[in-house]
């Protein structure tokens, strides 16, 4: 089954680290994806920009409308995510507590709602998709 690990953390903690601090942290999440694709389970992941770059795009009364930023005021962002296939939930929430920012921030576990969507004919996922391919279906 698949699961995304979406991790949340405070970007302001991230932007007043050292320099040194920051490498440690990033060697950590490259040490982590390493470990997941050693153990055939990471389908994808990446980080994300700094909400700074963010917009919420949404439809009120019938109209398009968009705003800078993310939705909610929150302590904790959407700073990055995995998606692994592993057989069980328990499985997943150990790799989830695996993750660096599982320390001081939080990792939101949830399956992945398995839909049959239709694909255009010869449509596969790209080759080059950022943290792995994508499997097709």
């Amino acid at each position: 089954m698949r699961y995304m690990l979406l991790i949340h953390y405070d970007e302001t903690q991230m932007a007043n680290r050292l320099a040194d601090e920051q490498a440690k942290v990033f060697q950590a999440y490259q040490d982590f994806t390493m470990e997941l694709q050693e153990a055939g389970v990471m389908l994808a992941g990446d980080a994300l920009h700094p909400t700074t770059t963010a917009k919420t795009a949404r439809i009120v009364n019938g109209n398009p409308m968009t705003t800078d930023g993310p939705f909610a005021e929150t302590k904790e962002q959407l700073g990055g995510f995995y998606m692994i296939d592993v057989s069980t939930e328990a499985e997943a929430l150990r790799w989830a507590l695996k993750i660096p920012d599982a320390a001081g921030g939080s990792i939101e576990v949830r399956p992945v709602l398995e839909l049959n969507y239709p694909r255009v004919d010869g449509w596969t996922p790209p080759s080059n998709a950022p943290g792995g391919k994508i499997p097709a279906r």
